[in-house]
């Protein structure tokens, strides 16, 4: 089948999940407006950085395509007259630099593709769509059963991911949704092994799994076909939000968490789903509240996808940041935490690790949430899938009923994507360990800044120095002198100037 054969362009497989920090170094005024530099570090290594140069309208176009969040920092107000003179330029470089801050301490807003586009052009160029819309024409070529109705634009978070409806010719009425995506940085499976594991998804069956109609896969990218859920994610149901709208507007949380009721069925559900792939030797690894379908009381997973195309899971900065979390099914079990949290919440957390939870929240749920997000559980050992099911809050809790699951696979699909997992845990141990060595690195030169160090150094140099002086037989302080004596100049009686008797 020629589907998909057109090589992707070749570029650097950029990490999206990697943390971006920006510092405004200068400001230039030209002839009529004033441009920014600023310096662009991705990830820990200060090496890794770059320069950009902006003008303040470049900023207020960012912040009017943001504004559908309803999250957008403020932006530093605009002015007419004197907009050139050197204070109001400090001042609004100040300004923007809060701006910028802001902007990519909230997650939501910080893997937008429109600031990843301003922040780093070079890497995220605007032919994603183009390229999408290439490959799916030609796979239409080779399957005339259906047709295109229109792009989903701005769905899901992921940048290097694009989303259409489909419809199937013989079923006017039905809706499918077609997804094609680049394979990214964890991408470790040859060619014949991801065509393999790709052909292996439509015939997974759970009743917590969402069905997959058709799955290809190209040279450097893949697609695939599934139902289109009318009903949305678990997200669209925290924030009050439709189906197949902007990613962006679902940042405001709009209500509170569900009942707890609800809250045990579809977490059990959850579980169910981790436990069967678990078993089976299925890697995951990418469980949040937009990947799991809701359709009425019951919840589907989906994205089971992105960990055989080697897709960075959401939250994985916060993973390589914790040596203990490095371990996929850990992973899967620290996600879930977050999802806890949220149905419980109706919002992420604000800072990870959580260490104080409101006292409306059922001790159930806080004590299974205490026991995933504390620095304690992070620094530790979390709990497992099946300590979880076995936990009070969701010990017995009734599942609708279901078919039998189903996944079978061959030994050598199964050996290489227990390769494919280790190495992307062992990525994941490297970035660690990168991280925890520029922290110690960090801390050192705070460190020897500090007013405080610069005082205990020189006190241990004039120590030092004293001791050579002792030390040596010729010196001063050897022969009884003190640091007055060699401190002081030697006075010697002045003699009088004769005055001198010339006109």
């Amino acid at each position: 089948m020629a589907l998909l054969e057109r090589r992707c362009s070749e570029r650097e497989r950029t990490d999206d999940t990697e943390t971006l920090s920006c510092t405004i170094e200068a400001a230039q005024t030209l002839h009529s407006y004033t441009e920014y530099i600023i310096r662009i570090q991705r990830g820990p290594d200060p090496k890794e950085c770059w320069q950009i140069v902006k003008r303040y309208s470049d900023f207020d176009t960012l912040n009017t395509i943001l504004q559908v969040s309803g999250v957008a920092p403020t932006l530093p107000p605009k002015r007419l007259i004197g907009k050139l003179d050197r204070e109001f330029v400090s001042q609004r470089q100040r300004g923007l630099q809060a701006y910028l801050d802001t902007l990519l301490a909230q997650p939501c807003l910080a893997c937008c593709e429109n600031v990843r586009r301003f922040l780093d052009p070079t890497s995220y160029p605007d032919s994603y769509t183009e390229l999408a819309l290439q490959q799916v024409s030609m796979f239409f070529r080779s399957e005339p059963r259906w047709e295109v109705l229109e792009p989903l634009k701005d769905i899901g978070w992921r940048i290097r991911k694009r989303f259409f409806l489909l419809r199937p010719k013989d079923q006017p009425k039905a809706r499918l949704l077609l997804s094609w995506a680049e394979v990214g940085p964890d991408s470790y499976l040859s060619q014949k092994d991801l065509q393999a594991a790709l052909k292996l998804l439509p015939n997974i069956s759970h009743p917590h799994l969402q069905p997959i109609v058709l799955a290809e896969a190209g040279e450097k990218s893949a697609l695939l076909v599934q139902p289109f859920n009318e009903t949305g994610a678990l997200r669209d149901l925290l924030c009050k939000s439709r189906p197949g709208e902007p990613y962006l507007r679902s940042c405001r949380r709009k209500g509170p968490g569900l009942p707890l009721s609800q809250l045990q069925s579809f977490g059990c559900q959850i579980l169910e789903a981790l436990n069967f792939l678990h078993e089976c030797g299925f890697p995951y690894g990418h469980l949040h509240s937009g990947n799991v379908l809701v359709q009425g009381k019951t919840c589907r997973l989906t994205g089971l996808e992105n960990s055989i195309l080697g897709l960075p899971p959401l939250y994985r900065a916060e993973l390589a940041s914790h040596r203990r979390l490095a371990a996929m099914e850990v992973g899967d079990v620290f996600a879930f935490g977050l999802l806890l949290f949220e149905l419980a919440y109706g919002r992420p957390p604000d800072t990870i690790p959580v260490e104080t939870f409101e006292p409306s929240i059922p001790p159930l749920v806080a004590s299974v949430l205490q026991s995933i997000l504390s620095a304690d559980a992070v620094r530790s050992c979390l709990p497992t899938v099946p300590m979880l099911l076995d936990s009070p809050l969701f010990h017995g809790v009734p599942l609708p009923r279901s078919e039998k699951p189903h996944l079978k696979m061959t030994s050598r699909l199964k050996e290489s994507l227990r390769g494919l997992q280790e190495s992307t845990e062992q990525r994941l141990r490297r970035d660690n360990r990168e991280i925890q060595q520029f922290r110690r690195l960090a801390r050192a030169q705070s460190l020897h800044g500090s007013e405080e160090e610069r005082r205990k150094r020189k006190t241990l140099a004039r120590k030092k120095s004293r001791q050579s002086l002792n030390e040596d037989p010729e010196s001063p302080l050897a022969n009884g002198a003190t640091d007055s004596t060699l401190s002081s100049p030697t006075t010697t009686p002045s003699t009088p100037t004769p005055t001198d008797s010339r006109c």
